[in-house]
């Protein structure tokens, strides 16, 4: 099993920045990928946000390309996703996410982007 811990939301106002922040622990396969989902308030779904191959690929949602940036460290077991100019429709619970053979995440952190 993996273990995920996620920390860092909070509120911030349009066009603001913020970064959360992910302890991964457990037994960490050696391909994987590493990455972020959210939950849009009032929708059942969960959505893509961005991830990082072992190779240190990253790939991102269209609407996040150029305002998120993942990044991690395998060594520490740490992983980070650093929003800039957030926009309202930003808003959301972030998971942090691990895919190997399975599927893990943790509890979520909360993002709220309002005025």
């Amino acid at each position: 099993q993996v273990q995920l811990v996620e920390s860092g939301g909070g509120w911030v106002q349009p066009g603001g920045s913020l970064r959360v922040n992910c302890i991964l622990s457990g037994n960490i396969e050696r391909r994987n990928r590493w990455g972020w989902m959210r939950q849009p308030p009032g929708k059942q779904q969960r959505e893509f946000v961005a991830d990082i191959t072992n190779d240190g690929i990253t790939s991102y949602q269209d609407s996040v390309k150029g305002r998120f940036t993942i990044s991690r460290n395998v060594i520490e077991g740490t992983m980070f996703l650093q929003m800039d100019n957030l926009k309202p429709e930003d808003t959301g619970v972030y998971y942090c996410s691990y895919w190997g053979s399975q599927h893990y995440w943790g509890q979520g952190t909360q993002v709220t982007v309002s005025s």
